[in-house]
């Protein structure tokens, strides 16, 4: 269900291909730390590099606002693709200019070029006509196969694209299968979790699954600010008192929506949130002053795991505690075991809880791992992207 050129469907064969890719990934000292990013990418890279392209890519990392800033510069990410390529990388120690210009120049028929940080340069956020010009400059064709930035219009997958025919690369054509499925042909009972601290960045994907989807549970934090909503007093407990309002009126609407809104019966608690932190668990309109909830309680993961069980689609994106901190992760561990034992198409939206997932030994288990978390959100809400929608149609 990708309705957008991909590389598999224009001529590529001895060209000089400028590809957006997403390697923003954790590093340690010159260590990349968690690769799975830049793995994500390989179909596509060894797809060009069989047929003779010269390959530009660039990626941004970290947030440098338009600064160069030393610890994210790209060295140990090149030393990583050049590992998983089997290929030298070179690395470029600028965005734009003549070094770039020569280092392309330079560049053998299924050679690779990583670009430096392209978030060094003020322009690239800023989706500057000249910056997206001297990167267009530099090849024949554009790829984007950055799902994970595909949200953001900026000039090394947006700009560019008003001067180089545009396709998708294989990662994101993978991500469309999915993500278009899910939103125009999920097999149905269609269950959605919404997790996380911020009700602010999903209340849009809210609103499309209380009319789109079945079941609709919240957990984390953002939960909180509907319990709230609700008159709850939870204590100490994170919420969003802007957002007290917006989410008392999702309430109040809920009823008249395909989507039965689930919120949690109880909750884990404790009075200082560390590791380890002596808790218990109360139910949610009995959370004292001074204790804060940081986990879905028992009846919960007994609640949203009937729902899950009975689906024949599970969507998920965030996580549904404070999961960074053992053993506070539980909630979010016993809904990942129960996806991964259903026979439930499951997608996840990236971010944390696929790295939770990782970390549990099952991202095997689900059919499709995003690896965009934002980026999923606003395609589950909107559909489009601005990224995406600047690629070629079929």
């Amino acid at each position: 269900m990708c309705r957008k050129l991909t590389i598999k469907d224009v001529p590529v064969e001895g060209k000089k291909v400028f590809v957006r890719v997403d390697y923003n990934v954790p590093l340690s000292g010159e260590n990349v730390i968690d690769d799975s990013k830049i793995r994500a990418t390989l179909p596509t890279m060894k797809y060009l590099l069989e047929r003779g392209v010269r390959v530009i890519a660039a990626t941004h990392l970290g947030r440098p606002k338009g600064r160069v800033v030393e610890e994210l510069r790209l060295d140990p990410v090149a030393k990583r693709l050049s590992e998983l390529l089997g290929v030298e990388v070179i690395k470029c120690n600028t965005v734009a200019g003549a070094e770039v210009e020569r280092a392309v120049e330079a560049l053998p028929p299924g050679g690779v070029l990583l670009l430096e940080n392209v978030r060094f340069e003020p322009g690239e956020e800023k989706n500057d006509p000249g910056l997206a010009a001297s990167f267009a400059a530099l090849a024949d064709l554009f790829v984007n196969d950055a799902f994970g930035t595909s949200h953001r219009a900026h000039a090394s997958n947006c700009g560019i694209t008003r001067h180089l025919p545009a396709v998708a690369g294989l990662l994101v054509e993978k991500e469309l299968h999915y993500l278009n499925k899910s939103r125009e042909k999920p097999q149905r009972p269609l269950a959605a979790i919404l997790g996380g601290k911020k009700v602010a960045d999903k209340i849009g994907v809210i609103e499309h699954f209380l009319n789109e989807a079945d079941s609709l549970m919240l957990g984390g934090a953002m939960a909180n600010t509907f319990l709230k909503a609700r008159g709850l007093a939870l204590g100490s407990s994170l919420y969003e008192e802007d957002k007290l309002d917006a989410a008392a009126e999702i309430l109040s609407r809920s009823q008249k929506r395909r989507a039965r809104l689930l919120l949690p019966l109880d909750v884990v608690i404790v009075e200082t949130l560390r590791s380890n932190s002596p808790s218990k668990t109360v139910n949610v309109e009995d959370v004292p002053e001074g204790w804060i909830a940081v986990d879905i309680g028992p009846r919960t993961v007994d609640l949203y795991s009937g729902v899950i069980e009975e689906a024949k689609t599970v969507l998920w994106n965030g996580p549904l505690g404070a999961y960074e901190f053992e053993p506070f992760d539980w909630g979010t561990e016993m809904i990942a075991r129960t996806i991964a034992g259903t026979g439930a198409e499951s997608i996840i939206g990236g971010g944390d809880v696929v790295a939770a997932l990782e970390k549990l030994g099952l991202s095997g288990k689900m059919t499709h791992l995003s690896t965009g978390g934002g980026a999923t959100l606003e395609f589950w809400e909107d559909g489009e992207l601005p990224g995406l929608a600047v690629l070629q149609e079929k």
